[in-house]
């Protein structure tokens, strides 16, 4: 659909609405920083350490049903329209931080979360939203309000999160159910279905799952090498909210009251890069030259941290740090504009799953290296090494980049 073709209010509504709702998700995965602890300790009756085994479970069930259900839910929306795909599964994160505040055993807390993976899949439809109603030189531009309204949202859920806290563990996740359903009516009364009837096509299961998708995607050589790069990338890039507390605790001696500060510095420098500057970025340079840009500063940053001797390094490293952000929706145009119509909604949800199965993989890789090169027996001590793996992988990604973009121009 063109941009003439597209009324002025749903193209407005459209990217307020998208950015609501990365924001509510980004709120409701912040919130549970503060807290998750603290109710994991009072349902198992246990140590911190016990809490923090059991929460890299709830992790792993997350991020396993994100990656199985993105591709069905994107694949649902190129059936059905973007609208109700998108009201359902807001509706059901709502139900899931209800279920989470009144869990009373880790049965319910599971069952809260493979919930919330499912309803966390409410990504890859609101990008096929956007690629419904933005012209092809405007998405990676508008996609960059994905990662704006995740960086304020990741501002935001830490500070509601402590702050309910202090009124007890469950507090936060009722204050998330309330925003969450406030987004639901938004959408409901307000928002437009994007995909006309005459561009929908057949639900299909062999495509409606991460593994048909990833086939259908490979026949698309440029577009499956990009794919490639963004697993590598995701990989490294998961460093962060996995192995960050960790990592500034103990090289750096800092208390939870700070890290947090770190984090919401990183949430703003991250609404400044992909809610404004991406903007101008992408015009001036274009989005192959954007993302390449970003694969290196990100690069930089990793390493910079890695060897981070002072905590003021790591805030002097931020903007290098935030700016590497550009790579994702510079990426993700750049696949859009190389994809039918009648399938961005596969696609956004196979890049769903592809970061569904890295958030799987990354924690498990970056823990265990930070562990070992932390423990009393490791033969060299450094707290940074998962940062600079990170920050090699992030180099490699560049290989996968390159060749699509040369496959892409032989065609």
């Amino acid at each position: 659909m063109s941009e003439a073709e597209t009324p002025q209010p749903t193209r407005r509504h459209a990217a307020t609405f998208v950015f609501v709702t990365v924001f509510v998700d980004a709120i409701g995965f912040g919130i549970i920083i503060p807290v998750m602890p603290a109710l994991l300790q009072e349902l198992r009756g246990s140590t911190i350490s016990d809490a923090a085994v059991w929460g890299g479970y709830l992790a792993f069930v997350y991020a396993a049903m994100h990656f199985l259900v993105g591709p069905t839910l994107g694949n649902l929306s190129d059936r059905f329209g973007r609208r109700p795909v998108l009201l359902i599964s807001l509706a059901t994160l709502a139900v899931d931080y209800v279920i989470m505040a009144l869990a009373n055993s880790m049965t319910i807390l599971f069952i809260g979360r493979l919930l919330a993976g499912i309803s966390g899949a409410t990504v890859p439809t609101a990008n096929a939203y956007i690629a419904d109603v933005t012209p092809p030189e405007k998405r990676a531009a508008n996609f960059g309000l994905i990662g704006a309204g995740f960086g304020l949202g990741f501002i935001v859920g830490p500070v509601i999160g402590g702050l309910a806290g202090e009124f007890g563990t469950r507090v936060p996740f009722l204050a998330a159910a309330a925003l969450a359903f406030l987004n639901v009516l938004y959408g409901y009364f307000v928002l437009p279905e994007s995909l006309p009837e005459e561009k929908r096509r057949a639900f299909d299961w062999r495509r409606a799952n991460p593994f048909g998708a990833a086939q259908h995607f490979a026949k698309l050589p440029a577009v499956a090498w990009f794919f490639v790069a963004m697993f590598v990338f995701n990989v490294a890039h998961y460093v962060y909210p996995t192995t960050w507390s960790y990592f500034t605790q103990e090289q750096f001696g800092w208390s939870s009251g700070q890290i947090g500060l770190s984090l919401a510095a990183v949430g703003v420098g991250f609404v400044i890069v992909q809610g404004w500057l991406i903007r101008k970025i992408i015009p001036a340079i274009g989005e192959v030259r954007t993302a390449m840009m970003g694969f290196v500063l990100s690069a930089v940053a990793l390493v910079g941290i890695a060897f981070a001797a002072k905590g003021w390094v790591v805030y002097a490293m931020l903007p290098v740090t935030v700016l590497g952000a550009i790579v994702t929706p510079a990426m993700t145009g750049l696949m859009a504009n190389r994809t039918a119509d009648d399938a961005q909604g596969e696609l956004q949800g196979a890049l769903a799953s592809v970061t569904g199965i890295t958030t799987i993989l990354s924690p498990l890789i970056m823990t265990q290296m930070f562990g070992f090169y932390t423990r009393a027996t490791a033969p060299v001590y450094f707290p940074g090494a998962p940062y600079l793996f990170a920050g090699l992988l992030t180099v490699a990604a560049i290989t996968p980049f390159v060749v699509g973009l040369r496959i892409g121009r032989s065609r």
